[in-house]
């Protein structure tokens, strides 16, 4: 049987497919080179996967419906799905709106309409975030906490998706599983999220602009950890059901040790720059993952000060630096 990964060029998504592959799952992958940010980049994690046997790929659009109908109809033995197709990033939310809602809400859509029309399918796992938790202060945060604050459109479209896929589970039976991840890093990152920024800035002597005044934590996942998390998670479907589950570090980094550990790892010296807080930032995240090792077994094994080095060294061969 074969594993449908969305987002598949993508950084969680890119992952998740390789290991995969390397249990020797048939996978098929899907990713529409969103130009977000530099495409180059998703077409080099996509090359990783591409001489791999077992591996079949599908450019489109997950809120594309006929493109994801003929997926589902070319690969009729298709019977787990793990859908990280998104369009990320709390802030470009502000900006543009319309793509958040037509990717995370229709493209999520789309991918329960193909679920409940697979005739194998076991499991459907797809990504949240912990932005979902938004205003809530309680700390760290819990699955079963209220997720009816969100400070951002970003978190709005991810709580809308727990929602819809509650709804398909109770009409249709899907077996569905939301993972919210906090802060994923590690070698193929994002160039949009912090670890890649502080990164750039230090080693190019530019100056780092820490909101809230530098008063950040967060709970930073190393992406060998998410992917484990992940595979367990789709290993294990419940006899029936959507249920949500955080995938985190269960550590909350205070932003200041974080840079001190780039500029341990790049030799730099960083030349920060203090600012007031943005609308839609939150200040401080941290993941309570009891209930995840409960039920899966699954526990973060690698912490910061052995992630941010390895981070670092593949940054810079990746840059050439």
């Amino acid at each position: 049987m074969t594993v449908l990964v969305t987002g598949a060029a993508g950084f969680i998504g890119s992952h998740v497919a390789r290991a995969l592959l390397a249990r020797g799952e048939a996978v098929v992958g899907v990713d529409n080179f969103s130009d977000y940010y530099d495409p180059v980049l998703k077409f080099a994690r996509l090359k990783t996967l591409t001489d791999s046997k077992g591996f079949a790929f599908v450019e489109a659009d997950v809120a594309d419906r006929v493109a994801m109908a003929a997926v589902g109809q070319k690969h009729g033995d298709l019977d787990r799905i793990v859908h990280l197709a998104a369009q990320p990033g709390v802030r470009h939310s502000m900006i543009d709106p319309y793509i958040y809602v037509q990717t995370n809400v229709m493209g999520h859509l789309v991918m329960l309409e193909l679920a409940r029309h697979l005739r194998d399918l076991k499991h459907f796992v797809y990504a949240s975030s912990s932005s979902v938790y938004g205003g809530n202060v309680k700390q760290p945060f819990a699955a079963s906490d209220p997720v009816d604050r969100p400070v951002s459109l970003y978190a709005a479209t991810k709580r809308a998706d727990e929602l819809m896929t509650e709804t398909y589970s109770h009409l249709y039976g899907v077996r569905a599983t939301g993972l919210r991840y906090f802060t994923v890093y590690g070698p193929w990152g994002r160039p949009d999220m912090s670890p890649w920024i502080f990164a750039k800035a230090i080693h190019d002597g530019r100056t780092l602009h820490l909101n809230h005044l530098g008063a950040i934590k967060r709970d930073f996942s190393y992406i060998d950890d998410i992917v484990a998390g992940t595979l367990a998670v789709l290993d294990r479907p419940a006899a029936a059901g959507h249920r949500v589950y955080n995938l985190g570090a269960a550590q909350s980094e205070d932003i200041s040790r974080v840079v001190a550990l780039f500029e341990k790892a790049l030799g730099k010296k960083a030349i920060v720059e203090l600012r007031p807080g943005e609308p839609g930032d939150m200040q401080e995240t941290a993941a309570d993952i009891e209930d995840t090792t409960r039920d899966f077994g699954w526990t973060p094994k690698v912490t910061v000060e052995q992630g941010i080095p390895l981070f670092v060294d593949w940054f810079k061969s990746y840059n050439r630096l």
